[in-house]
Formats: structure tokens, C-alpha cells, sequence
């Protein structure tokens, strides 16, 4: 093989100095026939060699990872598998090579079968330390409760550090909204200056000619409470908020590829789990302009730039609900109980992302865990004591006396026994909002050991708790025990009457 400078200084001595193939040869060293070859070669001022084909270690692995590309390629994006999981998997099977050679060979394969994404130019963004945060939407798949439930990911990213946070929702409402923005402020430990959005529905009502938006009033009382100033990108410009964007691509290699194998007790669970993986990946992912620091490391120093994070915003949706006469009110294809005193009444429903709180005239009436699934019904039987007091015969059959404590279903098994037990039953129910669900419970078992289970016993019990008396239980006393034992002795009947032998 000849080098360019090799071959510069044979053509510069035969063509400029006029000296013969033969003298040439002798003065580099190479053979006529070399020197003779390259001359001919008229035009070419350096030297090309047909590229020698090699067997690679990845060749062996060509029609593993042939078969799984192609399967991918039918599959939906988020779903595809990368280079980085390809090469993880045949590592686990054998392959000794590097990863280098792996991603070189998807490469070319994207290349021949024209699958190659085309990659778009667009402007690098620079972002001062506290000056804003990014965030987007995404939609992932795991199994939660047995099931596999789609998931609305909120991700929300600082600009200049690049630490991110996730949280996981049923859907994309104002108060799911709201709760991403008070969990992601709490975990930087501020908040910047400006967010940066795209047109999502909760945050726009109306996109106008340029930067012109119609802004929805329950997001503009979030940007007002934490501060901050919104923008939105122009619409089909993701790329202004390409941080967040790409976020969205690195976390599903990162971080769901493992949250979608694992099974999760319920979505309280899976956000545990998803803070601890976020701040775990600050700790181990360096930062793409200053490579010598970790994402973690750059975040303390923006923390200091960053707003102190004020109470969480209130983030609820009211709605106004009207009770029925079952003391019930429907939402989202579910019904919830309230107190009986509210029926037929228009009571305002606030929406939390876990919690549905129901209001009357400014005071909050009833609380219920929200349920994402359908056709359900929540009571509280609380609710319904004052009614079951003019109803008893309500107890035997009211569906939300069947979620009473154990104790108290048990107590009313046994006074339903009875003639009038109903009332008595009720009478019993009726303690719980004057002493108190606990002591009523109390009471309740005591009854119960005693094998009394009546009303004045309950009642009994709940006064000396209430009077902070001791709870003596003669039933319970043992036995007296005789000092004297009797005598079979008919002389001693005379002593009763005074008479000496």
C-alpha cells in the first residue's frame, strides 16, 4: 500500500523533475512495476483501495437481530426496542463484542431497508441557571391492580439543569395538571421564572394569530399562585420545548421499559417508585454541556436561582351536583354518598386527583376516595344514621349499613334476633355522632363479651367513658370464697337462741 504523500512525490519527480520510472524507483525504494502502475493512473492524486470485507462478532448475531428489528418495525414507536436493549439482550445470550458494533450494525440495517429516520435541523437552546422549566405530556402502558391500564405522564424539566420529574395520572384534567406542577416544584426545591407549554387544552382555550391565546382561568391561578410566567410554543413547533420532548424518547429507554415489566398495587405505588428512579437518575446522568458534572450537581447550584416553593396550590375543578333521593351523587359514572339532610339539594362537587370533596354553603359536607373505575357506588354510612332513625327497618336491608366496622355488624346480627331490635340497633347508631365512632366501638365489643348486646348496656358503657369512670365488670368478678366452711353440727341452732349447754 502507497500514502498520499508517497504517491505526491512520484508523480512530483517524474512530472515535474523529468526523471525515468527507473531512477524514481531507486529513489523511493519501490519497485518499476509500482511506480509504473500509479503514474498511469492519470488524474488521481491519491490512493484508493476497495474496502476489505472482515467478519465482525456482531455477524453472528445478524439474523437474531435482523428477526427482532423487523418485528419491531410493525409495532408502535414507544414500543420499538433500541439499540441499547438489542445489544443488553444478546450480551445475555452470549455476545462478547461492544456496544459500538451493535449500533453500528442497526445502522446499516436501517440504511438497506430504508427505515432510517430522517433527522430534522434545528437551533441549539441555552438556558440560564432558574430561568424556566419545560413540560409535556406522554402516554405509557402498565399493569396496575392486576390490569394493564393506559397511564397520562406528566414531565415536567428544568431547562438549564436538565433534573426532570414524572408523575403518573389516569388523564390529562386541570387537577392532574395542577398536582404535576405542586410534586415537581417540591422535588427541584423551587420554581423558575417561566414555563414553557405547547396549546394543551387544560392551559388554552383558544389559540389566536401569533403568540396571541386565550388562557384558561384555573391555569392562569396556578401561574399566578407559584409566580411563574407562561408561554406556548407555536402550534407543530415542538422543538421550542425540545428538552422536555426529548425527555419524553430518554425516559421510556429509561426508565418505563422497567416500570412496564413490574406489576404495581395501585398508582400511588408507581409515583413512589417513579421519585426515587428520577432522583436516582440525576445522580447517574452527566450533564450534556458541562460533562464533568452530574445532573444532581448541577441542580444545587440552580436551587439557589430558584424561587422558594410557597403552600400547593389548591388545585381543584368544582362542579356543581344535585342529590338524589338516596343521598347520592353522580360523577364520572360513579355514585357517592352525602349526608341525608342534603337531599334534593345542589351541593358544589372539588375535584382532586385522588380525593372528591363535596361543599354547602362553604362547608365541606362529605369526602370520598376517587375512583377511576365505572358503575360503583361509595357510601359512608354515617350518612344515613339520622334517617335510620325515623326508617329502622331500613337496617336490615340498607346497602350502606353493609360497610359498617365488623363490630357493629356483629352487634346488629344479634339484636335483629329480637323483636324491636331494629330500633334498638338504631338507638345504638344513634351515639356515634354525640361519643364518637371509636368509643361507640368500644362499647360495642365490651356489649358483645358480655354476651349483653342491648342499647342501656352500649349506652351504660359510652357514659363512663365519657365521665372517664372505671369500667367494672361484675360478671367478671371472681367468685367469693367461703373463709368458714359449713358443719353438719344441729347443736349450733342453739346458739342462734341464746341457749348454753
Amino acid at each position: 500500500m502507497i500514502s498520499v504523500g508517497m504517491l505526491a512525490k512520484i508523480r512530483r519527480m517524474h512530472l515535474r523533475d523529468g526523471l525515468s520510472i527507473r531512477e524514481v524507483s531507486r529513489r523511493t525504494g519501490l519497485s518499476r512495476n509500482t511506480v509504473r502502475q500509479w503514474l498511469r493512473q492519470e488524474g488521481v492524486t491519491e490512493p484508493k483501495y476497495p474496502k476489505r470485507e472482515t467478519l465482525s462478532v456482531v455477524d453472528a448475531w445478524a439474523e437474531y437481530l435482523g428477526v427482532a428489528l423487523k418485528a419491531d418495525a410493525h409495532r408502535p414507536v414507544r414500543e420499538r426496542r433500541t439499540a441499547k436493549m438489542l445489544y443488553e439482550q444478546i450480551r445475555a445470550l452470549g455476545y462478547a463484542g461492544s456496544y459500538a458494533r451493535v449500533t453500528a450494525w442497526v445502522r446499516r440495517w436501517q440504511a438497506a431497508q430504508d427505515v432510517a429516520p430522517r433527522r430534522a435541523a434545528f437551533v441549539p437552546m441555552s438556558f440560564e441557571l432558574g430561568d424556566a422549566f419545560q413540560f409535556d405530556w406522554s402516554c405509557e402502558y402498565v399493569f396496575i391492580g392486576g390490569l394493564r391500564r393506559r397511564l397520562e405522564v406528566a414531565h415536567t424539566k428544568l431547562a438549564a439543569s436538565r433534573a426532570f420529574w414524572l408523575s403518573a395520572y389516569p388523564a390529562q384534567s386541570h387537577e392532574m395538571l395542577f398536582d404535576a406542577h405542586a410534586r415537581a416544584f417540591e422535588a427541584f426545591g423551587g420554581i423558575p421564572r417561566r414555563g414553557v407549554y405547547d396549546n394543551m387544552k387544560t392551559a388554552v382555550d383558544k389559540v389566536g394569530v401569533g403568540k396571541a391565546r386565550s388562557v384558561n382561568a384555573r391555569f392562569q391561578a396556578m401561574c399566578s399562585h407559584y409566580l411563574f410566567e407562561p408561554e406556548f410554543c407555536n402550534p407543530a413547533s415542538g422543538w421550542e420545548k425540545g428538552i422536555v420532548e426529548k425527555n419524553v424518547q430518554d425516559r421510556r429507554r429509561q426508565v418505563w421499559r422497567e416500570a412496564a415489566e413490574r406489576r404495581w398495587a395501585d398508582l400511588e405505588a408507581l409515583n413512589a417508585w417513579l421519585g426515587e428512579r428520577c432522583r436516582a437518575c440525576w445522580a447517574e446522568t452527566a450533564h450534556p454541556e458541562w460533562s464533568s458534572l452530574t445532573v444532581a450537581e448541577v441542580l444545587q447550584d440552580e436551587q439557589a436561582r430558584l424561587m422558594p416553593c410557597p403552600k400547593p396550590f389548591d388545585g381543584y375543578v368544582e362542579q356543581p351536583v344535585r342529590v338524589s333521593a338516596t343521598a347520592l351523587v353522580h360523577f364520572q359514572r360513579n355514585r357517592y354518598s352525602v349526608p341525608t339532610r342534603h337531599v334534593n339539594e345542589v351541593l358544589s362537587l372539588r375535584v382532586y386527583p385522588q380525593t372528591l370533596v363535596l361543599v354547602a354553603d362553604g362547608a365541606e359536607v362529605a369526602r370520598h376516595a376517587r375512583s377511576f373505575e365505572r358503575e360503583l357506588t361509595f357510601y359512608d354510612w354515617q350518612h344515613y344514621i339520622p334517617l335510620v332513625q325515623t326508617k329502622p327497618g331500613a337496617l336490615r336491608n340498607g346497602a350502606p349499613f353493609k360497610v359498617m366496622p365488623e363490630v357493629l355488624q356483629t352487634l346488629q346480627r344479634h339484636l335483629l334476633r329480637n323483636a324491636g331490635g331494629d330500633r334498638v340497633m338504631a338507638q345504638v347508631l344513634a351515639a356515634v355522632p354525640v361519643h364518637g365512632l371509636e368509643a361507640v366501638l368500644v362499647a360495642a365489643e365490651l356489649a358483645l363479651e358480655a354476651q349483653r348486646p342491648s342499647a342501656e348496656h352500649v349506652l351504660n358503657v359510652l357514659a363512663r367513658l365519657k365521665e372517664g369512670m372505671p369500667m367494672i365488670q361484675e360478671w367478671a368478678k371472681p367468685a367469693m370464697a367461703l373463709s368458714e366452711e359449713p358443719r353438719a353440727d344441729v347443736q349450733r341452732y342453739d346458739t342462734l337462741r341464746g341457749v348454753r349447754p
